[in-house]
């Protein structure tokens, strides 16, 4: 792929960084102004339509590079390996996003900013997993060994997305299940009204078109940075 042709912006993406911004923007107003304030939990509950949207997005992006890693070792590219990467940096962000939310939401509600919940412990030990698939593709000089073996980890290392999610639906767990049946002992559980429902449905929404928005920002630095080093690399003589 030429420089020239990555240095110049497509137009849909450009219309896609606009349409992501009004999305996002109506989302917080849908979140902030447009819902119900939660009669028990009062505004702090009104963090949940961004908490729950940014795990969503984030659980989705891991699985999106363990999808893009088998397909690199079925039929080796470049481009799934590009894929991998931007999905899994995205899907850090986002899962940072859901705790770092989670843990302020948790504040007020469980008197604490941390306990040892499964959704919490399965949720960072997802995050460190993802982590750790950027240390050791640091670790490793060749290209074609650093795909293959980022590829296996990243298929390795999506065991934990499902776990993360079914987490609140094998143990028992304080964290609520808003969407179908959860632990009895769940603190901070709540009946969401039509109104929340929408807003939770289209904060899904705009998260997911913002999400795809800057995967494909990162893939497109990706792939300049593949040339970039494919340059280096002619520059010392392999």
């Amino acid at each position: 792929m030429a420089l020239k042709s990555l240095d110049r912006k497509p137009r849909s993406l450009s219309a896609l960084d606009i349409f992501s911004f009004l999305l996002v923007s109506a989302a917080t107003y849908l979140a902030l102004v447009y819902a119900p304030t939660e009669s028990v939990m009062g505004p702090v509950q009104r963090i949940f339509y961004f908490h729950a949207s940014a795990g969503w997005v984030g659980m989705v992006a891991f699985i999106a590079a363990a999808v893009a890693s088998l397909i690199y070792l079925i039929r080796p590219n470049k481009k799934w390996d590009v894929f991998a990467v931007a999905a899994v940096e995205v899907g850090l962000v986002y899962s940072f996003i859901n705790i770092a939310t989670g843990s302020i939401w948790a504040r007020p509600i469980w008197n604490t900013w941390w306990t040892w919940d499964p959704r919490l412990v399965t949720a960072t030990v997802m995050e460190l997993v993802y982590f750790a698939y950027l240390l050791l593709r640091q670790g490793i000089e060749d290209p074609e060994r650093r795909a293959r073996f980022g590829a296996i980890y990243a298929l390795l290392g999506s065991a934990s997305v499902p776990l993360t999610y079914m987490s609140i639906r094998i143990w028992r767990t304080i964290h609520p299940v808003v969407i179908g049946s959860g632990s009895p002992s769940a603190q901070g559980d709540f009946d969401m009204t039509s109104t929340m429902v929408f807003t939770l449905l289209f904060s899904f929404v705009a998260f997911t078109v913002l999400g795809t928005t800057v995967l494909w920002h990162r893939i497109r630095l990706g792939w300049l940075g593949e040339r970039v080093e494919e340059l280096r690399y002619k520059a010392i003589g392999f």
